[in-house]
């Protein structure tokens, strides 16, 4: 197996160097071949047809030649409704393609729908090679020789379930990209990891397709539309942001099965491994047991946030002040993470998530000057009782800031100080230095003097 502010503008995908579209019809072993070329399980596989939807980059190397491999929703040319959607997102990653890689299943032969696919590639701009997936034994390699009536040349045989030939055929993927030349991207711009989290049908990919401003991510009416994780990068005001659309949580990974569970996963991953999530909550319905958990995840995970109320249009004048009530009191876990009221379908709101992404980031990377921390130590140390047990009363001595991402304050004390003293203290460091949007850990490191001891 092999090893592996301002008018914004979008990367079709988190892409490093040349990009490489494995397409074909569902079933054919797209996802299974993409995870043998990689060398990791990172595609969703499963044998239900459609499993994969929005397609998903993945940068690689091979034979010191970087390039991005991008694995695609089935195409199908007579596809309607949610199908059609996973076919138009399927030929859009063609389109902004260097290589093609078209999968066939060797085992069916050229299938109509092998043939109406190959017809429209025959059409494109870049070079196309032909893969016969599920290639297992002589006997299936010898029945090839009818794919070549696709009109796109001998196709290359590979079985990605046991790993036969998928070095043969990253070699021709290599030999047909090494010498593409790609615009250097301009250095210096700061990055920004940003994970969109929720749970299924609150409009996720309908924020991410509005701030991406194209139709990045499939939406539609049928809850858990989005099956993995995706990612767009969109610069704005001299910023990155590396957007990951999730999948909906809506249960416990332990509960989950099949293509569920593998995008669970990746979703608590994306949240686990980002800079700043976007917490989004239909404001239809109000915060949830869910979003609460959703909520706790990203609390303790130390990730900056933004909480959005998305269909915010859609709720009564009467129940706005009940709502954001509700809100402040069920998701008290990131109290001090900003909330916004947006509408995905209009477009209200949405121009705010940027900016304040930026700030909450700026917040989670705070590091303040230790001597700045003990001037604010010595204002407020007299006003908050620290609760402390002991023949005298505990003092704070020193304070410093430990690290960032999230911010981390270390107090060291004279004796103990109560957990409502650690809180009070924290209000006040927030009430002083900011902090919007990211969590806080406040340390004590008690230190009591020796009472009745004397030195010689």
């Amino acid at each position: 197996m092999p090893a592996a502010g301002s008018r914004s503008k979008t990367t079709a995908l988190r892409t490093r160097g040349p990009v490489v579209a494995v397409v074909g019809r569902a079933n054919v072993g797209k996802s299974t071949l993409v995870n043998r070329f990689l060398g990791r399980r990172e595609s969703i596989e499963h044998p239900e047809p459609g499993v994969t939807r929005d397609p998903r980059g993945y940068p690689m190397e091979w034979g010191s030649v970087a390039f991005t491999i991008v694995d695609t929703g089935g195409w199908e040319p007579r596809a309607r409704g949610l199908t059609a959607k996973v076919v138009a997102q399927a030929e859009r990653a063609a389109r902004a393609a260097h290589l093609i890689v078209f999968v066939v299943d060797a085992t069916t032969g050229p299938t109509a729908d092998d043939i109406a696919v190959a017809k429209t590639l025959r059409r494109a701009p870049v070079p196309v090679i032909v893969v016969a997936n599920k290639v297992d034994s002589p006997s299936v390699e010898a029945e090839l020789f009818a794919f070549e009536r696709l009109g796109l040349g001998r196709p290359l045989p590979v079985s990605a379930l046991h790993g036969r030939a998928s070095g043969d055929v990253l070699d021709v993927i290599v030999s047909h990209v090494r010498d593409i030349e790609l615009p250097e991207e301009p250095e210096g711009e700061p990055e920004i990891g940003v994970a969109i989290a929720g749970r299924p049908n609150v409009g996720k990919s309908s924020l991410f397709n509005r701030l991406a401003g194209t139709d990045r991510s499939i939406v539609d009416e049928a809850p858990g539309t989005t099956r993995d994780a995706v990612d767009e990068v969109i610069s704005a005001g001299g910023t990155r942001f590396r957007f990951v659309d999730t999948a909906g949580i809506r249960r416990k990974v332990k509960n989950a099965s099949g293509p569920e569970y593998y995008g669970l996963v990746r979703s608590l991953r994306a949240v686990d491994e980002a800079d700043v999530v976007i917490i989004v909550i239909d404001a239809k319905e109000g915060p949830t047991e869910q979003d609460q958990k959703i909520a706790q995840r990203v609390a303790d995970s130390g990730r900056a946030a933004v909480v959005v109320l998305n269909k915010w249009d859609l709720v009564d004048e009467d129940q706005r002040m009940f709502l954001e009530r509700e809100v402040e009191e069920k998701l008290h876990f990131v109290s001090w993470a900003p909330l916004l009221r947006t509408s995905a379908l209009t477009g209200r709101g949405v121009e705010r998530i940027l900016p304040a992404v930026r700030r909450v980031r700026e917040s989670w990377d705070t590091r303040v000057p230790t001597a700045q921390l003990n001037a604010w130590l010595r204002e407020v140390e007299d006003r908050i009782p620290l609760g402390g047990r002991g023949p005298r009363p505990t003092k704070l001595r020193y304070a410093t800031m430990a690290r960032t991402r999230p911010p981390e304050v270390v107090l060291f004390s004279t004796g103990s100080v109560s957990d409502q003293a650690v809180r009070a203290l924290e209000r006040r460091l927030r009430e002083r230095f900011g902090f919007e949007g990211t969590p806080i850990k406040v340390v004590v490191r008690a230190r009591p003097k020796r009472y009745g001891v004397r030195g010689r």
